[in-house]
């Protein structure tokens, strides 16, 4: 994950002054309730996290909901663990969710041995190993039936002794392997509003989340980056999106059709696999195929969605001067 330079901001500050402070929207601060940090102590009703701040605590009510690859009780959280808490409406001191250990695996399948996948997510990142255990393999084999080199893999799970355990599907695998993707027909007109679906990725790969500033980014890392300017590893494909080319640093308006929440957020990094996939997102019943855009993982909280779910149907906009 390359966090947003100083260029990408600059980008933004002169489309702003050449066509008029509206073709580029400022970010919106997204973060204010939602806290991503290590934890360093846990009881049966408050959480200590260490996060940029130094030592933040957070009590849980009867409506707390935790969940460390599954459901989870507050002595299920361990000293060590990545966490994020999406505080309360009523104030910060209250923990409304805690997703601990968090992890998400998407790529295509490079290799294979027993129940541990090797996945390239592409852009140059480093390969993840994944991990299928016995108690969800079987879920995960009823979306991702073909768990084989060449076939796309997406899912979430949580981080454990460097590598991903997968607990759930996060969407369903495409019946062909990608070198035998059929060619999408290209999309001659770009419309500046779009739907399909917002997925999340962590760009700080579960680390450090207190020290590194990575974790606490909140942008989106988008399908199709205008190849002027970025390295050839954001190695994109025609998306069955018809989505406009966008420049790092610039802005989009996307909203979470399932809560309605909205914010301005900057891209801020290649999303080249999103382009792979052309599925659906179970969430509100939504009918939007297609990937518009993966957030980092503290801004898909402060939208509205759920880290277990993957994902969330969206509408995406973007202004005049952007695309």
């Amino acid at each position: 994950m390359s966090v947003m330079t100083d260029s990408g901001r600059d980008r933004r500050r002169f489309t702003a002054a050449v066509l008029g402070p509206e073709t580029a929207l400022e970010p919106t601060p997204v973060g204010d309730r939602v806290v991503r940090g290590v934890v360093v102590g846990a009881t049966p009703h408050m959480l200590c996290l260490a996060t940029p701040r130094g030592e933040e605590r957070f009590l849980y009510d009867r409506a707390t909901t935790l969940w460390r690859g599954g459901e989870a009780r507050p002595d299920d959280l361990r000293d060590g663990d990545d966490a994020v808490v999406l505080c309360s409406r009523d104030g910060r001191l209250v923990a409304e969710r805690v997703w601990a250990q968090a992890a998400r695996a998407t790529g295509v399948i490079v290799d294979r041995e027993g129940e541990t996948l090797e996945i390239d997510p592409g852009h140059g990142r480093p390969r993840t190993t994944v991990v299928l255990p016995y108690r969800t393999s079987g879920r995960i084999a009823v979306r991702h039936p073909r768990l084989e080199p060449g076939y796309v893999f997406d899912a979430v799970g949580v981080w454990r002794e460097g590598a991903v355990w997968a607990a759930r599907p996060a969407t369903t695998q495409p019946p062909y392997p990608l070198s035998a993707t059929p060619p999408r027909p290209p999309t001659p007109r770009h419309s500046t509003t779009l739907s399909g679906i917002a997925a999340w990725y962590d760009p700080a790969w579960g680390r450090s989340s207190h020290l590194d500033p990575r974790a606490r980014v909140d942008g989106v890392a988008y399908p199709a980056l205008d190849p002027v300017g970025h390295d050839a590893e954001c190695d994109r494909r025609t998306s069955c999106v018809p989505l406009p080319l966008l420049s790092a640093g610039a802005t989009l308006n996307l909203r979470n059709d399932c809560t309605r929440d909205t914010a301005v957020l900057p891209v801020v990094d290649c999303a080249a696999a999103d382009s792979w996939l052309c599925d659906l997102c179970p969430a509100c019943g939504g009918q939007g195929a297609g990937r518009i855009a993966s957030l980092t993982m503290t801004a898909f909280v402060a939208l509205g969605g759920l880290l277990e779910d993957g994902c969330f149907n969206a509408t995406m906009t973007v202004h005049n001067g952007e695309g």
